[in-house]
């Protein structure tokens, strides 16, 4: 998937991060060769992504961030939680949040207000490497419940995700 998504930005296939069906056809793509011929391609791709980070476009620099936590976690080698890529894709990841109610999600330096306008707004204490995890579907629905709210988070839960939730809980 890593080198197939780096292919697509690379060849301007890509304007947002991929979906099920992309992510499976990004895949499919290396399906059968070899390790060797998948560092090649993702090599050759990633050629191409400081120009794209020139000119401002960040979605693989998060797609990078959430799976070297992924790999991270996998390994038991945590790390790298208060990066300067985690911080930017935190907030473009926040930045990009819609809840049908007010919410305002309150980070290590910072705060997000996101959803309608309105008096009770439900407030969210996290970090911004939660919020990364979170938002690409790493936390399941209870562990988002569990979190520090304000208030009840019912009515904003499925609206937090851009991928997701987890099916069972991820423990970092």
């Amino acid at each position: 998937h890593m080198a197939g998504v780096a292919q697509d930005w690379a060849a301007g296939r890509r304007a947002a991060p991929p979906n099920d069906e992309q992510t499976a056809a990004q895949v499919a793509r290396f399906d059968g060769r070899g390790l060797n011929d998948i560092l090649t391609a993702w090599a050759e791709a990633a050629t191409e992504i400081p120009r794209l980070a020139r000119e401002g476009i960040a979605p693989p620099l998060g797609d990078i961030v959430v799976h070297d936590h992924d790999i991270r976690d996998a390994l038991g080698r945590p790390g790298a939680r208060d990066s300067a890529a985690l911080q930017r894709v935190s907030d473009q990841l926040l930045r990009m949040l819609v809840t049908p109610a007010p919410v305002r999600v309150i980070v290590e330096d910072g705060e997000y207000r996101c959803g309608p306008d309105g008096n009770s707004v439900i407030d969210l204490k996290t970090t911004r490497f939660e919020a990364v995890r979170w938002r690409t579907g790493r936390r399941s629905r209870s562990q988002m419940a569990t979190m520090a709210w304000s208030g009840d988070p019912g009515p904003v839960l499925d609206s937090l995700y851009m991928f997701g939730p987890a099916a069972a809980d991820l423990i970092e």
